[in-house]
């Protein structure tokens, strides 16, 4: 099992036997505490065990509230000190993306993954007898059949069983902001003001660590304002940002990350693709992903190869994931004019992103040995994000979405960057025009009606009938309903 996830964690390879019955493996990417911080790592009596993938990123908050002895510097032995110390139901104090298995020789055993499901975590069970692993491909395909995604913000133990302990969504804070008087009213300079602390706390709380940090840089408002804040952050140490964009010469994306890089005096680097590249590395990229949704492939290709040329670089990102979802970015969501509903329907797709984009961005990265961070789903941020009325949110003529968004960082980019107007990736890169008419010419009328004939889902173009047999090749023990990536669309 540890061998399929190396390219999870090319530094280093640990494991122990916590227990008669319990084993523990991990691969690890060094971020933190370089020298110190392999894992698995011990508690001060030896006698509690912890692996964990991702980053806690108020460790050492954690760490001045707690009487333990630490024994490295490892952000992950916040997570074994507070398992160990307070109980499971305590990793709710954890700000961060982390998934975690601990296991002592009395007999302790814990499972958890972080509220909104960042980072991924999967596990089977036959026979009572469970694995955990961070992807469906450690497991051997007679396992396969039976693995479940790991729901976030939960814990299991043998004795409890499956309990949450904290939720992708907050509780909003209630009349921290009034409604707005009419819904063309502007949105109010403390609300600006709010949004803009919150967020540029989320970004410099996510530029720890013992190795440089970049940015995935659009040119899109959500990127650009997270490269914005990350450089300033940086100058203030004496240091420069790295930012990295690729796309089809000509892109828009291109262009655009250009002109942010250079307004921020960043130090930019970008990849030019060809057409053939684009459809030389789907296999990879379904693999990689582990699903066969063609919106999520076409996203991620783009995505596959921005990470492969970033590892070259950095070990650490930081992206623009969940602005949308938070400030109702989606072309989709201009259809909402009640802002009840719009509320609604934000908190549906922040609570399901662990099965959709934050799946692709963890799975693109962590194939190169890169770490993506995504501030925008701190969960101060959400919280705030979601506790703005939205009716704030409701786009329409002359009322470009995001607005909130893009009016507290006013003075921060150029106009025209704050105000372009939304691409999907897979479009703003260019990979979006090459991969439909590619299968459209690659697979005949006949074999796209025989392949859906032999499928046991319906498949609804020659497109999505590559990337299955594709992912069925991949995963041969994997029921199609078991990867959510397609199904959440519907």
């Amino acid at each position: 099992m540890l061998s399929r996830l190396a390219h999870r964690g090319p530094d280093d390879e640990g494991a122990v036997h916590a227990s008669g019955n319990a084993w523990l493996g991990h691969r690890r990417l060094s971020i933190v505490d370089l020298s110190g911080g392999a894992q698995p790592l011990s508690n001060e009596s030896g006698d509690l065990w912890l692996v964990g993938n991702g980053e806690i990123y108020n460790h050492d908050e954690v760490r001045d509230g707690l009487d333990v002895e630490f024994a490295t510097g490892s952000d992950n032995e916040a997570a074994l000190a507070v398992i160990d110390t307070l109980g499971p139901r305590a990793l709710g104090t954890l700000s961060g993306m982390f998934a975690v298995v601990a296991a002592g020789q009395d007999g302790r055993f814990v499972a958890a993954r972080d509220p909104v499901g960042i980072k991924p975590l999967y596990w089977a069970n036959e026979a009572g007898c469970f694995r955990f692993a961070s992807e469906m491909c450690a497991f051997d395909p007679g396992w396969q059949r039976r693995v479940e995604v790991f729901p976030p913000g939960c814990y299991w133990t043998p004795d409890e069983g499956l309990v949450r302990f904290a939720s992708a969504v907050p509780e909003a804070a209630v009349g921290v902001f009034n409604e707005p008087a009419a819904a063309d009213a502007p949105v109010p300079d403390e609300v600006l003001v709010r949004v803009r602390e919150v967020l540029v706390q989320a970004v410099e709380s996510q530029m720890m660590g013992d190795v440089p940090v970049g940015v995935f840089l659009s040119g899109g408002l959500d990127s650009s304002i997270v490269a914005a804040i990350a450089q300033r952050y940086l100058e203030r140490r004496g240091l420069r940002l790295k930012t990295f964009a690729v796309g089809l010469a000509g892109s828009n994306d291109l262009d655009a990350a250009r002109r942010v890089a250079h307004h921020l005096g960043a130090e930019h680097h970008e990849h030019v693709y060809t057409a053939d590249e684009v459809a030389e590395v789907v296999p990879d990229v379904v693999r990689t992903i582990e699903a066969f949704d063609p919106s999520l492939v076409r996203s991620a290709v783009p995505n596959y190869l921005l990470s492969r040329f970033t590892a070259q670089h950095v070990k650490v990102v930081l992206t623009g994931e969940g602005a949308d979802e938070l400030f109702a970015g989606y072309d989709y969501l201009r259809r909402f004019d009640d802002a009840d509903d719009l509320h609604d329907e934000l908190v549906r797709i922040v609570e399901g992103l662990h099965n959709l984009n934050l799946q692709r961005c963890d799975r693109v990265t962590m194939a190169f040995g890169l770490e993506a961070r995504v501030p925008f789903l701190d969960r101060d941020v959400i919280s705030l994000g979601l506790s703005i009325p939205a009716a704030w949110k409701i786009a329409g003529p002359g009322v470009p979405e995001k607005l909130a968004l893009r009016a507290a960082f006013d003075g921060w980019l150029p106009h025209d960057i704050l105000y372009r107007d939304k691409e999907e990736f897979g479009d703003g890169s260019g990979a979006a025009s090459v991969l439909t008419p590619y299968f459209d010419d690659e697979i005949s009328v006949t074999s796209f009606a025989e392949g859906r004939e032999e499928a046991p889902i319906g498949l609804r173009s020659k497109e999505e009938l590559a990337y299955f047999q594709i992912f069925q090749e991949h995963l041969p023990g994997v029921r199609p309903e078991q990867t959510l990536g397609r199904f959440a669309t519907a």
